[in-house]
């Protein structure tokens, strides 16, 4: 993109202020920003502050093959899982785009030390969790990571330097997820610094494109990879290419599946896999009527018992051919850092603007059907979102010292 085609685009959208410093910006600098500017989503940012609650349809229970029917049928699931895993049809995507900040670490999210007495890295448990599959299977699974802009150099560096934590290193490949403009509560675009953009990561929704963008899905094709598992690198216990997971998928016939825990009472804060209009879908808890969410069966359990834990897995070509369609875009407000008039680096202490981003969730909603999965929360659930409290590294220690890990 030229100059003048940036200046009649950014006129036409009434953001002439994102080129006022373009003359003392370097060459390269410049050419940062118009390629940036080629890249903002015009659409997207017309939904800051007058997007409309899309209405949720009709709701119906989905039911899950429990924990139950997964250990009297294990040896069957484990089989199929481990045989398609050996055919070198499965990978795994790691989603860690994410720094630490909340966590006191201005680093990537994955090098958290979990440990007490030892150091045990996040990213190095995961490691774990995937080479307790593959040592069993004796086949190697590709790992595809994806980083952010503002993390992936760190992470790579990280991981070279410990060797990738035992894991082949031919069989890791990085990549970096697509990143969305942000702009101010009057819709105006956001400079994180001279010549440069504000952005943010646009979703865990983007994990797909951004590894089609990256040329990765080549890779995938050329591996002979049919299903791809994603996971979220904050929840240190779960079990990653789970060979009984990924076998009840098979076997099931569907094209996707999600690993759910059953929810401790009505009104746990997390996504709900249910029916909509037919369809699977995550419904939040806060789009559930009262009525909804304290419905029980005739053995007084929850209608919609079961949580997701974003553990997922994709069949490529049904990826394949939903990823042209638009994902829904949700737009979200939030603390932007960004430069004045005068150049100054303002931090802000409350929300400032918006965020555009899209979601895993609204992928299950384009599939055409969804096999839940039900796991123990005890063994498979620490997410850590905090330093303390719910959700955070000290419950998180917890869990895993009573699954005995040595920390």
């Amino acid at each position: 993109m030229t100059r003048n085609e940036a200046e009649e685009i950014l006129k036409e959208h009434g953001q002439e202020h994102v080129l006022r410093h373009f003359d003392d910006l370097s060459a390269e600098a410049q050419e940062g920003l118009l390629t940036q500017i080629s890249e903002v989503n015009w659409d997207d940012l017309a939904l800051a502050g007058v997007q409309e609650k899309v209405p949720v349809g009709e709701i119906s229970p989905l039911s899950a093959v429990d924990i139950d029917e997964i250990n009297a049928r294990r040896a069957e699931f484990e089989e199929a899982g481990y045989e398609a895993i050996r055919a070198g049809k499965v990978a795994a995507l790691l989603l860690a785009g994410g720094m630490g900040t909340r966590l006191g670490l201005d680093k990537p999210k994955g090098e958290l030390n979990v440990g007490i007495n030892r150091t045990l890295y996040l990213f190095e448990s995961l490691i774990h969790n995937l080479m307790d599959v593959t040592s069993v299977a004796g086949k190697s699974i590709p790992l595809y990571i994806m980083t952010s802009e503002k993390n992936n150099d760190e992470t790579i560096r990280f991981f070279e330097e410990h060797d990738y934590f035992g894991y082949p290193k031919e069989d890791v490949a990085f990549f970096v997820q697509e990143m969305a403009a942000a702009v101010d509560y009057d819709g105006k675009l956001l400079l994180e610094e001279p010549g440069r953009l504000a952005t943010s990561p646009n979703g865990n929704g983007g994990w797909f494109s951004s590894l089609k963008k990256a040329g990765l899905l080549e890779d995938v094709h050329k591996r002979g990879v049919e299903w791809i598992n994603i996971f979220a690198v904050d929840n240190v216990l779960q079990r990653i290419c789970d060979p009984a997971f990924v076998g009840a998928t098979i076997l099931s016939g569907k094209v996707s599946g999600s690993k759910v825990v059953r929810k401790v009472d009505a009104y746990e804060k997390m996504g709900v896999l249910c029916l909509e209009d037919g369809k699977p879908s995550v419904v939040e808890y806060y789009e559930m009527s009262k009525e909804m969410a304290e419905s029980t069966d005739e053995k007084g359990d929850l209608l919609y018992a079961f949580g997701v834990i974003l553990n997922y897995i994709f069949r490529v070509d049904k990826l394949e051919e939903i990823v042209g369609r638009h994902l829904p875009v949700h737009v979200v407000e939030k603390k932007i850092p960004y430069i004045d008039e005068a150049g100054n680096l303002i931090k802000p202490e409350s929300p400032n603007g918006y965020k555009f981003e899209t979601l895993v969730v609204d992928m299950i909603r384009m599939m055409d059907d969804n096999l839940p999965y039900e796991v123990v929360r005890e063994k498979e659930f620490a997410p850590i979102k905090n330093l303390h409290g719910v959700d955070s590294l000290d419950s998180a220690r917890e869990l895993l010292e009573r699954n005995g890990v040595e920390l």
